[in-house]
């Protein structure tokens, strides 16, 4: 079981910041894993400024999914994607005690 929190960036439109997380629920599940729970926080504002490529953000809007898999190649792949990803702020995968 792990739990995936990510933060995308203000800047994108209501829809487009949906469509992000939905791409990464879809990510996660065709590599076999089971989003369990989804939690959108909206936005928040960040305890200090990050930078990700040119931008500075203050705010961000965050998300938080629940997982349930056999493989970690969904995590591989959410983490790799979630570093390349311009749309995404900060990411943090946790692994959950049973």
């Amino acid at each position: 079981n792990y739990e995936i929190m990510f933060i995308v960036r203000p800047t994108l439109s209501e829809d487009e910041i949906k469509k992000v997380a939905e791409q990464f629920k879809k990510t996660l599940e065709l590599e076999g894993g089971k989003v369990t729970s989804t939690d959108e926080w909206g936005q928040k504002t960040l305890a200090y400024d990050m930078k990700k490529g040119s931008e500075v953000y203050k705010s961000g809007y965050y998300f938080v999914y629940e997982l349930e898999t056999e493989s970690d190649a969904g995590i591989k792949e959410f983490d790799r994607l979630a570093g390349i990803s311009p749309d995404v702020i900060r990411s943090l995968i946790t692994r959950k005690e049973d």
